[in-house]
């Protein structure tokens, strides 16, 4: 196992009396969760906490090979329960969640996702965001549509694209892969830390010296932003 530490948090927010954001830490696998509830109190907090309680329920010693896959196949059959469970409230109510997954193992990652939670990765304290939102907004942006700077204020900056329990049949979760090296810090978060603080703001705080502190600190600078919705956020270091 490659030598980790990890620290997380999560909170309603500034406005809404209710969490539907879960986050899964779990560094005896390798493995960290954030899933953003989508559709309402109860929908919400159902689907985020359904594919935590699914994760939390891999055997310890898997292979990574074996995880990711692991990983793909209890989110399908999470996905395929949402909607199933959807149906029975009614032909147009949706259960459903985000999904960002960070493995780390033998000094090399892999991140796995729907929707619009965010991977990034701080290294010799240059943030890089590893992940590609699901969303309308992104989707404009990649036509030229709309500038990059206008995405988190368009009026459909809240439109996701892919999620677990939506409406689409399949559940397809985008992978990338990299080196884990010493000394990097990834970040795993909701859209209310990525939609309040800039990346200059992330990276200022991710920085920090104390890595324990820094999802506090995080939360903390988006609650000082009135942020509107649910955020969570979990860091994890790598080690020598």
């Amino acid at each position: 196992m490659t030598a980790t530490r990890s620290w997380a948090l999560s909170d309603p927010g500034s406005v809404r009396k209710y969490n539907e954001d879960n986050l899964l830490s779990r560094p005896e696998l390798g493995l960290w969760v954030v899933a953003d509830g989508a559709g309402g109190h109860d929908s919400g907090e159902v689907a985020s906490g359904m594919i935590v309680e699914e994760l939390a329920r891999l055997p310890d010693n898997l292979p990574a090979d074996d995880l990711i896959m692991l990983v793909n196949t209890t989110l399908s059959r999470v996905h395929h329960a949402l909607r199933t469970k959807a149906l029975t409230r009614g032909t147009d109510v949706v259960i459903a969640s985000t999904f960002i997954a960070l493995v780390v193992r033998e000094y090399n990652f892999t991140c796995l996702w729907a929707g619009d939670s965010r991977a990034y990765l701080l290294r010799h304290g240059m943030l890089s965001q590893l992940t590609r939102d699901h969303s309308l907004v992104q989707e404009l942006v990649d036509l030229g549509k709309l500038a990059a700077a206008d995405a988190e204020s368009h009026p459909h900056a809240n439109i996701i694209t892919r999620a677990v329990g939506s409406d689409s049949e399949h559940l397809d979760l985008d992978r990338v892969n990299g080196a884990a090296k010493p000394g990097d810090r990834f970040l795993l978060c909701s859209d209310g830390l990525s939609k309040t603080l800039t990346q200059a703001e992330i990276t200022r705080l991710l920085s920090a010296a104390d890595g324990e502190t820094t999802p506090q600190s995080l939360i903390a600078a988006a609650l000082g932003h009135k942020v509107r919705d649910n955020v969570t956020a979990v860091v994890v270091q790598v080690d020598s």
